[in-house]
């Protein structure tokens, strides 16, 4: 018996060998000459005295035998022309480009979030679909919280406004002097405008809560009504007031270094709100990495939503001063004075409305077209963050 394994069994049928024929068999099992192939000068059988085919010493391993010519692994540029289950097709390390798992990722139809690569245009559609769906519940929200706060304050800052008597006192001396009371009248104008300022600051911050309450809810196809909004508005303002102080503190003393370190915080810092709502952690370091990260596309969206603010407001505030002028330098001397001039600050005050409509819609929607470039996200998960 040799240590040679028996050979193959031959598969039944015509070919067989017949058992009585001498000559097959030589190489049957029990055979007593050598075992077919072998010849003089063949090692003998038994263990082999040197590593196998295909075993590489350096490394340990089996599979020493190279690649075919063009493979690589893991298969970076495709298989080599001809190979794979396909021959000729490109691989693809995972799920097709634009394919997320449903209910997260991109849709090129989201309502709110602007995917990656749909330019201006998928920016502007998003802004005014968010109007179009939300102007009956935003118009109501604006006007309590933006205009009416603002044209209360224009009515008492131009009743308590001391210059009308200023000028009246400096006209009836020949002699340069203060008028009487001077530091006390500007110290009380300088609290009203301040003190006011953060009131007034407070009763916005509801709206802005509001406002991206109502406006991603609805996008998300979502119920969104006005006093829902409202409670919102009010359960978040306090934080969101707070966030804006320093931020426009921030912006003030950039402004009094040459004006253009302002602008560069202006533009730097216009995520923070949106960040607060929606991320609640880190709103100015968070701002400051969208813009460096996206610079082009975060400063023109901004810069857009800046000059339609400014364009609205110049014009608003241009016609508000015209009108006021009518009335005299003491336009509160008489009542009909005091109505009209009430009047013509309500009208321009709410012609000023498109731009914090403009403001709060274009920067929602910049700050959810900056998260779709950091990570897939949709509106649904904007509302879920919302809370």
């Amino acid at each position: 018996m040799t240590d040679q394994p028996p050979p193959p069994t031959p598969p039944s049928g015509s070919g067989e060998p017949d058992p009585s024929d001498p000559t097959s068999s030589a190489g049957s099992p029990g055979h007593a000459g050598p075992p077919p192939g072998w010849g003089p000068g063949m090692p003998p059988a038994g263990p082999p005295s040197g590593p196998p085919p295909g075993w590489d010493p350096a490394q340990g391993t089996w599979g020493a035998t190279p690649p075919p010519q063009g493979w690589a692994f893991p298969p970076t540029g495709g298989y080599p022309p001809g190979s794979g289950p396909y021959g000729g097709q490109q691989w693809y390390p995972g799920a097709p480009a634009g394919w997320y798992p449903p209910g997260y990722g991109f849709d090129p139809n989201d309502a709110l979030v602007t995917p990656p690569g749909a330019g201006l245009g998928g920016w502007f559609n998003r802004c005014g679909g968010a109007l179009r769906r939300g102007w009956r519940q935003l118009v109501p929200i604006m006007l309590l919280t933006q205009v009416l706060p603002a044209a209360v304050l224009s009515v008492i800052s131009l009743g308590l406004d001391p210059s009308a008597k200023w000028a009246a006192q400096a006209e009836s001396t020949s002699t340069p002097a203060l008028p009487d009371n001077f530091a006390a009248e500007l110290l009380s104008l300088l609290v009203l405008l301040v003190g006011g300022s953060l009131v007034v600051g407070l009763v916005q911050a509801v709206g802005w809560a509001a406002g991206t309450w109502v406006i991603t809810r609805q996008a998300a196809g979502q119920p969104a009504d006005l006093e829902s909004a409202l409670r919102y508005g009010l359960r978040r303002a306090l934080g969101l007031w707070g966030w804006t102080l320093l931020v426009s503190l921030l912006i003030g003393v950039g402004v009094c270094f040459c004006v253009l370190p302002g602008i560069y915080l202006a533009f730097a810092l216009s995520m923070a709100g949106p960040v607060y709502l929606f991320e609640r952690h880190n709103p100015i370091g968070r701002s400051f990495r969208m813009f460096h990260d996206r610079l082009g596309l975060l400063l023109g969206r901004v810069a857009l939503v800046a000059l339609a603010v400014i364009i609205v407001s110049v014009v608003s505030s241009s016609l508000e001063g015209v009108g006021t002028s009518a009335f005299g330098t003491d336009p509160f001397a008489s009542p009909g004075n005091a109505a009209g001039v009430v009047v013509v600050i309500g009208i321009t005050a709410v012609l000023a409305l498109p731009a914090h409509l403009a403001q709060m819609i274009g920067l929602l929607v910049t700050y959810a077209e900056q998260r779709a470039h950091e990570a897939p996200v949709n509106t649904a998960g904007l509302a879920a963050e919302l809370g």
